[in-house]
């Protein structure tokens, strides 16, 4: 590798009491070069990282800084060395303007005139290839617009090696463009950057360095030149080939799951849309625009102001009031920690949040039947660590989200609800996720609310595209004209 290795992890090792996060890891993060991290869920990517954003610290080993030993107790003590991380939920604070959000925190800044900070944000942003606002609000902005100022923010407090977390799961395809774009513009400057991604496509086309981790160790440290195809990269990773592809065959849509009529409230307007068993109705668009209200109205976590809502032949209010075990709605969120898992619990309980109901005889739990049912799920579905007793904050992002899915599919349900069903899973479980969804819809509806274009067009049968708050058009996967506007369509161009 050429250029200077400014950060050096030598021997890293981690865990969380007897599950091995990372083992002896030594890795080097080169100046003017981006390092993309890849691995399986679990693998301890997100984990390692922490350590070097210093939110956590090894247990053994040590970083190097420049070639000095150094110890980040803190966050603050990684930015001081230049340590910047840019996370996929945005840490901005709405009702502020970009300037105010990039210079919110540094000390010597009281008495800055607004005019002053915006001329400073505006030529930062200008130096790297930005085109942003400094006296828009942050509550006024797309999902791209947020991550170029979370990046501003690193920037501004001179951060020279940078970490990216999965930083183009919210963004619209040209949106990830820009940020490649941004990325480019830094590596030309000096900046060291580590890129965390499942989506190889764009591994390829940014990375100058691959690292594969597995199981918490390092099997591979290559540069990208070396890789010929995003299918040798995914068989490096995993282990087999994985093509990420399926076998679309269309069913015969069967009887209406689900109705939606002029839905309308401060955030939707005049949303309809109709599903029907043995179809996957695929919800395109940015983050932020109406996909939520419209999912938290579906699944009665927020009533109807204005519109109706019909469920599996009954209207929302006797829905969620009088449902029936052979009546039943999976909802898998995408909120997997605050939402859909108790952090505090373990696996066994997890599980049972949704589907204690088929275990129940009169006032008892047989949990030993429920373990062992479970038990099946873990092994069948690959969730690491393989422990019932393993609490779910222990499990990588990925490994809780393949928890969720084991859990949701055991009920059986005649209406499934998926927001980002795959988002931070790694390319075979995404694979396995894709099938599993394609064979549930031979007894269920799925109403697939998805940012990732490809994961919309491998599975929809139909596709509904939603921009401020409105249905822009619904129509099926086979209208290429259509499918070629999808992009415009989530920018509000068409």
């Amino acid at each position: 590798m050429s250029g200077t290795a400014v950060i050096r992890l030598e021997s890293i090792s981690k865990s969380f009491g007897d599950v091995r996060a990372n083992h002896d890891i030594t890795l080097e993060i080169h100046a003017g070069r981006v390092l993309a991290l890849l691995g399986e869920n679990g693998a301890g990517k997100s984990t390692l990282m922490s350590m070097l954003a210093g939110q956590s610290r090894p247990d053994s080993g040590t970083i190097y800084h420049n070639g000095s030993p150094v110890v980040f107790s803190s966050t603050e003590k990684a930015i001081e060395a230049g340590i910047g991380m840019v996370y996929q939920h945005f840490k901005l604070v709405e009702a502020m303007t970009v300037a105010e959000n990039v210079f919110l925190g540094q000390s010597d800044t009281t008495w800055l005139k607004a005019s002053r900070m915006a001329k400073v944000v505006s030529d930062l942003a200008a130096l790297y290839g930005m085109r942003i606002a400094p006296d828009a609000l942050i509550a006024h902005l797309s999902m791209g617009e947020k991550q170029q100022v979370e990046i501003l923010k690193l920037l501004f407090r001179k951060s020279n090696i940078l970490i990216f977390d999965e930083p183009t799961a919210v963004l619209t395809p040209h949106e990830a463009e820009n940020l490649f774009a941004t990325m480019r513009q830094m590596k030309a400057a000096g900046k060291a950057i580590v890129f965390i991604s499942h989506k190889l496509e764009e591994v390829m086309s940014i990375a100058d360095d691959i690292a594969i981790l597995k199981r918490g160790q390092i099997v591979g440290v290559m540069p990208a030149s070396q890789v010929t195809s995003t299918a040798e990269l995914a068989e490096r990773m995993v282990g087999r080939e994985v093509l990420l592809q399926v076998d679309h065959q269309p069913l015969e849509p069967r009887q209406q799951v689900l109705r939606v009529e002029k839905l309308q409230d401060e955030k939707l307007h005049e949303v309809s849309l109709d599903l029907r068993q043995g179809e996957i109705l695929g919800i395109v668009g940015v983050a932020g625009n109406g996909q939520k209200p419209l999912v938290e109205a579906v699944c009665g976590l927020r009533q109807p102001v204005k519109g109706n809502i019909t469920l599996l032949g009954m209207a929302w209010k006797r829905f969620f009031s009088q449902r029936s075990g052979d009546l039943t709605l999976s909802y898998i969120p995408e909120d997997r920690q605050g939402l859909a898992t108790c952090q505090g619990l373990d696996l066994l309980d997890n599980f049972l949040l949704t589907t204690r109901d088929t275990f129940c005889s009169g006032p008892w739990l047989p949990r030993t039947e429920a373990a062992e049912k479970a038990r099946h799920l873990i092994t069948e579905f690959d969730i690491r660590p393989p422990k019932l007793n393993a609490l779910a904050w222990q499990l990588s992002g990925g490994n809780l989200q393949k928890m969720v899915l084991s859990r949701e599919f055991y009920r059986k349900p005649r209406l499934i609800v998926a927001e980002q069903p795959t988002q931070g899973l790694d390319i075979a479980a995404a694979e396995d996720v894709w099938n599993l969804l394609l064979k549930a819809r031979e007894q269920a509806g799925i109403l697939l609310i998805t940012g990732d274009l490809s994961e919309a067009l491998a599975l929809s049968d139909r596709i509904a595209v939603m921009f401020a708050g409105r249905i822009v058009e619904t129509f099926s996967r086979n209208d290429t004209e259509m499918v070629d506007r999808i992009p415009q369509m989530m920018a509000g161009l068409a």
